[in-house]
């Protein structure tokens, strides 16, 4: 049997991507000169402050205003690494497009996802309104031991099973969500904001979230990609409340 490892970690990886605030304004600016090509709205450094100064405008115009279709016109593919249970807090966002890794048809890696000790452990307030506070040195302990021993246990009887000839499909059943699995994940800007809004705890938001911070975690890994891709619309999207338009 293959060592089993543990991580504390998610990776996001961007692979590709077709995403400029060029993409927007391109796409808005239709409604009022009809044909505009893209590399008239390109921005690049031959644009004059009075440009930069209109585009800005415009995004956040759009992005206060709620007028959202023109922050669709791009693409961004990531190659995410979590424990199944993120994944399936991301697929309840139907407004990407998803491939995930098999067990059905590979044999799972053995890598679980352990709880770091910096982790929050401890639930306070209620449902909407909740926070999570640091555990105690046991609660750590009793948690980051007990995770161990179940992925140990499980994975060693999903061996026995595909030992055994059981199918791959039915030998599955017995992991844990802590496994770790793999996807692409495709989406525009307009999705990933709403994404991020609702995956992203910030101070001063127009709708507060509340998320699970493993799937936090993947968010704010995409976010700096995101920012680096389209600065002024997520300069807008930070100054409107990171409110999805």
């Amino acid at each position: 049997m293959s060592e089993i490892e543990f991580r504390s970690e998610v990776t996001v990886e961007l692979v590709r991507a077709s995403a400029h605030d060029s993409d927007v304004l391109f796409a808005a600016r239709v409604s009022t000169l009809g044909e505009q090509t893209l590399e008239q709205s390109q921005l690049d450094g031959s644009a004059s402050e009075a440009d930069e100064k209109r585009d800005r405008g415009l995004i956040n115009y759009l992005m206060r205003d709620r007028h959202g279709s023109p922050f669709e016109h791009n693409s961004m593919t990531f190659y995410v690494r979590a424990p199944i249970f993120v994944f399936r807090e991301f697929m309840r966002h139907r407004i990407a497009s998803y491939n995930e890794e098999s067990g059905r048809y590979r044999e799972l890696n053995p890598v679980f996802y352990v709880p770091s000790a910096e982790r929050n452990l401890v639930q306070v307030g209620k449902p909407g309104a909740y926070d999570f506070l640091p555990g105690t040195a046991e609660q750590t302990a009793l948690v980051q031991q007990q995770t161990r021993a179940a992925a140990i246990h499980a994975y060693e009887a999903y061996q026995r099973m595909l030992e055994a000839g059981v199918a791959r499909e039915v030998a599955r059943i017995v992991l844990p969500l802590n496994i770790y699995s793999s996807m692409y994940v495709t989406l525009n800007a307009r999705s990933l904001m709403n994404f991020l809004s609702l995956r992203t705890k910030r101070e001063g938001t127009t709708f507060p979230s509340f998320p699970q911070r493993e799937i936090e975690m993947c968010a704010e890994q995409m976010e700096i990609h995101f920012e680096a891709l389209m600065p002024l619309t997520y300069s807008a999207f930070n100054k409107n409340g990171r409110v999805s338009p």
